[in-house]
């Protein structure tokens, strides 16, 4: 049995490596891309059986404690290598030198990464600042919510929380913003969602961090919250887990952290225990 899992684990690997060297040559790009891959990702029952056997079966603060400890065996990149990184995760599977941007959906040069106009940089899903945590090895270093995204629009998301309603802005790719709160476009909600999700059972207030929870409010600033609770339940039935989403997951077990984000594999999770 453990010759036959070995192998299975082995397969999903070449698989991913097969993904990324498939893919095609490079170009600039600056339209809305699909986030689509051709390629078969792992599905959750790879995993029920050695990943996540100490969770299933669970559900409410028994579920999630048991996911907190299976994820959290994880390992720690730098800030700096979230850069490198995050060029593979979020390769536009059409184009391997661009990468998608996850509010916008344009697809970008991988080369165009920093702090100017026109460049994309670092967007961490759950706000930096939600928590106090910044950018140092930790939650402000967990590429499970780190994201590339337009300078302009990472600004214009700033520490909102989520909510639905607003207004749409330039390159917001139909994501919508008001005073309090942001959208992102439809394509992405449920990813939205289950990284946040991801982040409120990965840190509990263990190892030196703060203890972050997903609650009903949009005006949460500094306190380590994020809401609203019951728009990003609906996001998350709304918009599944789609093949990019899938093979990032993938990606960053196979190549990076070597943990996973349980509720791209299991999105029924969030229900069990919220």
């Amino acid at each position: 049995m453990l010759a036959i899992r070995t192998r299975r684990r082995k397969a999903v690997a070449l698989a991913t490596a097969a993904v990324l060297a498939a893919l095609a040559a490079p170009s600039l790009s600056a339209t809305p891309a699909t986030a689509t891959t051709a390629a078969a990702p792992a599905t959750a029952s790879d995993y029920d059986s050695t990943y996540y056997k100490d969770a299933i079966g669970k559900t409410g603060d028994s579920l999630k404690s048991s996911l907190h400890t299976i994820i959290s065996d994880q390992t720690k990149l730098s800030y700096s290598a979230v850069w490198d990184a995050l060029k593979v995760t979020d390769q536009d599977p059409a184009d391997s030198g661009n990468v998608i941007l996850l509010y916008s959906g344009i697809s970008r040069s991988k080369s165009l990464n920093g702090g100017d106009t026109g460049d994309w940089n670092r967007e961490h899903v759950w706000a930096k600042s939600h928590g106090d945590f910044g950018t140092a090895t930790g939650p402000g270093t967990d590429i499970h919510h780190l994201r590339p995204e337009d300078v302009r629009v990472n600004s214009v998301r700033g520490n909102k929380d989520f909510d639905n309603g607003g207004s749409g802005f330039t390159d917001s790719g139909g994501s919508l913003t008001d005073s309090d709160s942001f959208e992102p476009r439809d394509a992405v909600k449920g990813d939205v969602a289950r990284m946040i999700f991801y982040m409120a059972v990965r840190y509990e207030g263990g190892d030196g961090w703060a203890d972050l929870e997903v609650n009903g409010s949009v005006d949460n600033g500094s306190s380590p919250y994020i809401g609203k609770l019951g728009v990003l339940k609906q996001w998350n039935d709304e918009d599944p887990p789609d093949a990019f989403e899938e093979r990032r997951n993938q990606v960053i077990y196979d190549a990076y952290q070597h943990n996973r984000n349980p509720f791209v594999d299991h999105p029924e999770w969030v229900e069990a225990i919220w």
